[in-house]
Order: C-alpha cells, then structure tokens, then sequence
C-alpha cells in the first residue's frame, strides 16, 4: 500500500512538474508567426551622439533614417521598446501580468491588429517603407542583443506590427479609458455623460469579462494607471510681441518612464527630412518639435468624441455557445464574437485565460451584468495619421502644414504651431464625429436608431482655431479652446454647436498663463521662462471651492489639523519651496487636480488634510517640511529638490510615495523644447528633459545627466545644424542592414 502512494504520490508530482513547465513555456509558442513580412531592403545610417548623448541619425533616404531611429532608441531603452511591441501584439500580460492583459483586451476589443491589415496597405509607399525599416532595425536590435529580450518570439516584427502600436494607443489621448473601464465593470461612466443615465444602472459587476479579480482595479490604458492624464502646456509668441523672433515653446507633461515616455532626437535625410524633436516609444519621427521654417507641440484635448449605444439583444442559447441578435431598425442583426486568448503572467507562469470580444455595427461592444453596450469614437478605424505626422515633418510652410491638417487624420491633440515667417496658431485638432442635431449625445443612445449611428467626421473648418492673433500670443494649457489668445483675441463657445463636444473645463495653468500673458507688455525669453517656470495657483475653479471648504472646518482647537488648518489658511498659493505651507498645499491639491481632471468623485477637504497631516508628522515629525524636502527628483544616485506642484505651469504632477515618505516625481514637465526664429538667422533650439537620454540604462552616463540643469530650469542646446552636431560628437557610427549578407 505505501509503494503505491509513493508512486502516486511521485506521478503527482511529475504530473505538476509538466503542468508548470507547460504553463511556463506554451506562451511562446503559441505566440510564434509564420510569415511575417520583413523588409527585403538594404539599410544604412550615421548615428552621431552628442554630449548628452542625444542621437542625430543621418540617412541617405527617409527609410534610412527611420532604421536608424530603431537602433538608436533600442540602444537607449530597449526595455520599453518590447513593451510596445508586446502591446502591438495582444502580449503583453505575458509580460504585464493582470494590467498587461486588461490592455491585451483592449487590442482585441478595438480591433488594433484589423484595423493595421484593413489600413496599412492604403498608406502611401512611402509611409509603408518608413515602418518597414523602423520594424527591421528593432528586428536587427534584437537579433544582436538575445540577452536583452524579455519575451520568447517576440521578434521579428513588421511594420503593420508598428502600425497595430499606433490603432490600439491614440483613442486614448481623448480619454477612451474613461469609457471602457465604467463599461467593463458597469461602474458610472465619466461626468460628462450626466449624473444619472435612463437605463443604464449603476451597480457594479465582479465578474465582469476581462480577467479583473473581484476587489482588483486595473486600467485599461496602455499609459497605465495614469490613464488620460498625460498634461501640457504650448506657448507660441509672434516677433511684435517679442521684440524678436517668433518663439514655440514645447513643455508636454508625460510619465518619465515608459510607453508614452518622449525620447529626444534629431532626424536628416538626403530627401529633405531634417526635424529635431521627440517621438514615443514605437515610432519612426519625432511627433512634436521643428524642422527648419516651422515647428509644432500638443497638448492633450478632451473633446466628446465617444458615443455609447445601448443593444437590444435577443439571446439563443446553443452547444457551442449563446448567439446574441441585437436590433437595429427593422432587422435583427448577430453579433459578431470571437473568443481570443490573453496571456496573464502570475510568477513564473503565464495562464491562457479565454475571452469573448464582441463587435455590432457601432463598434466595438462590451458586455455587462446590465446588457450590451457598443461604442464609437472619433478616428475610429483610421490609420491616417501614421502618413500625416511623417507629412508634417517634412513640411515648408503654415499653408502646407494647415492642408495636412485638415485631413483630421489625427484624432486628437491640440497644436501650437509657430514658423520662421513670424506666423503663430492654435489648432483644437480632433476628428470630431459628424453628429446631426437634435439628440443628447452625452447620454446613453439607442442602438437600434440607424439615425444615430454617424458616419465620419466634421469639417475641418467647424474646429476652433487661431491664427496670428492681434494679441501676438497662442497658448493652451489642456483648457478649452475659448482661453487661448487673450482678450479680443478669444473664441466664442456660441458660435460653436454642442453637437461637437468641445469641452469647457479650465486648469490652474490655463489661468495662470492667461493672466500672465495678458499682463505682460512684452514677451521676450525671460518673461516668457518666467511664465512657463511660474509655481502659483489662482484661487478660482477646484482650488477656490477646496480652499472654501478648508476655511469652513471646525477643528479641535491646538490639534495638528487645526495647525495645519491655518498654515493652508495662510498660504501664498505658489509651491516655490519656499512658504512653510507648501508641502501641505502639494499633498492636499493633487488628488482635486486628478478628479476634476478625470470628472471623478472627489474626496472631503478633511480626508485629504487628515492624510496629509499623518504623512508628514509620520515622515518628518512636522507639518511644515520645507517642500524641497518633501518632493523628489529621484533616479539611481540623483536625489534632488524640485519645485512645482500639480498643475502649475512648473508641472510636477504625480508621484511615486516612497519609504522614507519623499514623493519621487513620476509625471509633470518632461521633454521641454525652445525653439526661436530671428528673421534672417537659422532656426535655434534648446530643450531638457527630467532624466536623460537613456533613462532604463543605468550604467550610462547619460542615465541622468541632464538632471541638475532640468531642477534648476535651465536648456541645453539642441544641434541641429551638422556642422553644430560633429563640433559637439562624443561617438559617431555607422549601423546598415543588408540581407543578402
């Protein structure tokens, strides 16, 4: 009897042995491509890094150069580089774990992969080739470095792979987040859409399709937790107003870290393409900065550009699962299912978890315990942007910049735009769906009304939009579109029809670049560094109702909140490190700037101060640190004082809490670009960034070299003349492709 539990007992154990080996392995294989298209083209391109090791990459063609761009951001983070990819192919919980595969949904649930297939081939030859050669210098990257890969099969990639990238992450610039996750969960849908939705109840589900434990919360945004909250701020002044050049300035507020991390780099070909900015990881060119006669940035827009249906639905149980029939007008359509495995890691294993993605003539659909619900957006199933980005790059003057514009090929984002002509503009971009009157948009519609289901865009000329204002000022600051150009110089929400969505929100730094811009007689380069450096709050908007609510306490008299009660009480409204409030002011705004940002329900006035009060007397046996003790630049050996808040113009924005209770800034001024035309002089520029160029290579120097400069706002140049880039080369190399070798 004992021999036969042992040899039971060894089965069982063999038995688990092969089950995890199987759960640890199967992912790859089951990942593996036959046939993946890769470039039968010969490549070849100079890499010269510059003192900061900022790389320049010169190619004889456009296609060349896009190689290059692969190598030299591989080289500096090749770690985020496979997180994009793994994303562009539904794997990344193989990576990710749970919050991996709730973005592993959503690539299946818009369609990332369709949409590249449908798309891509439409796209000019020469577009094509720039992603073709983008894909085969990450495929070369990794052929080089095995040791680096994080995922079995992962390489090599094609350019629709790349393309599949960009589908899945731009709905997300205008907050897409903010309607999948309510969905998911049946949870309450963004403000926006009305406090109490006809038909739409509010309970939550716990098992809701996506692999989400019950009590878990996970994003389902490839930015991560951050969701849509990825900042901005864009000045553009013209030469009367400056007493100069026309002046652009960039101050986009990303993570430091990660997907939508910008990487800076100067891009020239032989065929006219000569640029100098940042791009994400993923992307062969910079999506903001300038090239010789023109320049742009965004800032991140929230127009209503998602409209939710409801699905009457008719469901048939079957043997191999339930077929759904949902109404619209007179006929009973299917839904369209199919059933897609989403790799989840848990430890050393990855578990194949099984789930439906639904899809009706709306869009994509989402099931929860109250029904099926699809929804549509703006851009959806358009891969026009991968083209337009590459044509504004390469664009000579305002004229030809404003007709690829028009092509509302880019979703979303607003544009600041300044040229060496001395013209300035402002461009709220979004591809606004073509919605008829007489509907109420923002609340659930009815899904088997045909009369609600829109088709394309609006017109580019209905967008708000600026051009040479008489202020001589453009500016946006995730705000509305009717602050942006000063008084007299302002849009009017009248004369723009709800039917588009356009939202009114303000920021603490839209007021404060407004009245700053405003009262300035001249904006030069140091009123201008002042404005974009400022670390005041207005009291208006959240912070006046928070700053109300304060006042209105009652506390027990000589306790550490009542302290802190007058403290805030007292305050100067600026987090310049120096007032004793500061680090009470920081710890009590940030989670009011993140609801009223994410239409969200706030917390109570004395939550946060109790919160604030017991982080401080926990970690600094005070309640007044000065602040630059309290907020953190913080990578490897840099641990420096940084000033800001969030959402002031000086952003620092959020924060990783760490042991010893400092707030390590993760998100707030990231890539800062100033550039300057003088009439009759080339195009100068200077820019920064948090860190350095190679932000995940530690044992680089330029890990954080930039660090200092950036805490105490200062530039380094840009060289983005050649002879500027070889006087100032550290390392000049060559990198090429030849398959017939």
């Amino acid at each position: 009897m004992l021999k036969w539990l042992g040899r039971i007992g060894a089965a069982l154990v063999v038995l688990l042995l092969v089950v995890f080996v199987a759960l640890a392995t199967w992912e790859p294989f089951w990942a593996k491509r036959d046939g993946v298209a890769t470039s039968t083209d010969s490549y070849t391109a100079e890499i010269i890094r510059d003192e900061f090791g900022v790389p320049h990459i010169y190619g004889k063609r456009d296609r060349d150069v896009a190689y290059g761009v692969a190598i030299a951001h591989a080289e500096d983070d090749f770690s985020t580089l496979q997180d994009v990819i793994a994303m562009a192919q539904g794997r990344y919980g193989a990576i990710a774990g749970q919050d991996g595969a709730a973005i592993d949904y959503v690539y299946h649930l818009l369609d990332a992969r369709g949409t590249a297939d449908r798309r891509y081939p439409e796209l000019p030859e020469d577009t094509r080739a720039l992603f073709e050669a983008y894909a085969t210098g990450l495929n070369d990257y990794a052929a080089q470095n095995p040791g680096e890969l994080k995922l079995g099969n992962l390489f090599p990639v094609e350019g629709k792979d790349v393309a599949a990238g960009f589908a899945l992450r731009q709905p997300f610039f205008f907050g897409l987040n903010g309607v999948i996750q309510p969905l998911v969960t049946g949870g309450d849908l963004p403000r926006e859409f009305g406090p109490d939705i006809p038909g739409f109840p509010r309970a939550g589900n716990p098992d809701s399709n996506p692999p989400v434990p019950a009590g878990e919360t996970v994003s389902y945004s490839p930015f991560g937790e951050d969701g849509a909250l990825n900042g901005s701020n864009a000045f553009a002044v013209a030469p009367e107003k400056s007493g100069g050049p026309t002046i652009l300035v960039s101050n986009s507020h990303q993570p430091w870290w990660g997907g939508v991390a910008w990487y800076e780099l100067v891009v020239e070909s032989e065929e006219g393409w000569h640029f100098a900015g940042a791009n994400f990881p993923g992307s062969p060119f910079p999506f903001l900065g300038h090239n010789r006669n023109l320049g742009w940035t965004n800032t991140v827009n929230t127009p209503d550009m998602t409209d939710i249906y409801e699905l009457e639905t008719t469901v048939t149980p079957g043997i191999d699962g339930d077929e759904v029939m949902y109404r619209f007008g007179e006929e009973w359509l299917k839904l369209e299912t199919r059933t897609v495995t989403l790799p989840v890691r848990v430890g050393p294993v990855v578990l194949p978890v099984r789930r439906d993605i639904h899809r009706s003539v709306h869009g994509p659909v989402i099931k929860n315990e109250n029904g099926y619900f699809a929804f549509r957006y703006g851009g959806i199933d358009n891969l026009g942007q991968l083209d337009a980005y590459y044509r504004l790059n390469k664009a000579k003057s305002f004229e030809e910049w404003r007709t690829i514009m028009a092509r509302l090929d880019i979703p979303s984002t607003n544009f600041i735009y300044g040229d060496a002509e001395g013209n300035i503009a402002y461009l709220y971009n979004a591809a606004l769906p073509d919605r008829h009157e007489g509907p109420n948009w923002r609340s659930v519609l009815d899904g088997s009304d045909p009369k609600l289901l829109w088709d394309g865009t609006v017109e580019f000329e209905e967008l708000p939009q600026i051009a040479n204002p008489s202020s001589g000022w453009v500016y946006n600051a995730n705000n509305t579109p009717f602050s942006a150009a000063g008084a007299g110089s302002d849009l009017s929400p009248q004369d723009f029809a709800p039917e588009l969505g356009i939202e009114l929100k303000q920021t603490n730094r839209s007021r404060m670049a407004w009245k700053l811009l405003s009262a300035a007689d001249q904006l030069d380069r140091d009123a201008l560094k002042a404005i974009k450096y400022d670390t005041a709050y207005a009291r208006e908007g959240y912070i006046a109702d928070l700053w109300d609510e304060i006042e209105a306490l009652d506390l027990p008299e000589g306790s550490d909140l009542a302290e802190a009660r007058e403290l805030l009480l007292e305050w100067d409204f600026t987090a310049d490190n120096i007032g004793r409030a500061d680090s009470l002011a920081l710890l009590m705004i940030r989670e009011f700037m993140s609801c009223r940002y994410q239409n969200k329900a706030c917390p109570t006035a004395l939550s946060e101060l109790e919160k604030a009060v017991d982080h401080l007397k926990t970690h600094f046996g005070r309640i007044d640190p000065p602040q630059s003790e309290l907020l953190r630049l913080r990578q490897g050996d840099v641990d420096l004082p940084i000033d800001g808040g969030s959402d002031t113009l000086r952003a620092s924005t959020l924060w990783h809490v760490n042991e010893d209770g400092r707030l390590a800034v993760r998100h707030g001024d990231s890539f800062i670009q100033w550039a300057e035309w003088l009439p009759g002089q080339r195009v100068r520029s200077r820019s920064i960034q948090p860190f350095g160029a190679a932000t995940t290579r530690p044992r680089s120097k330029h890990y954080t070299d930039q660090s200092t400069l950036f805490v105490q706002h200062r530039l380094k140049p840009v060289h983005f003349w050649r002879e500027d880039v070889l006087a100032n080369a550290q390392r000049r190399y060559v990198v090429s492709h030849n398959p017939k070798h």
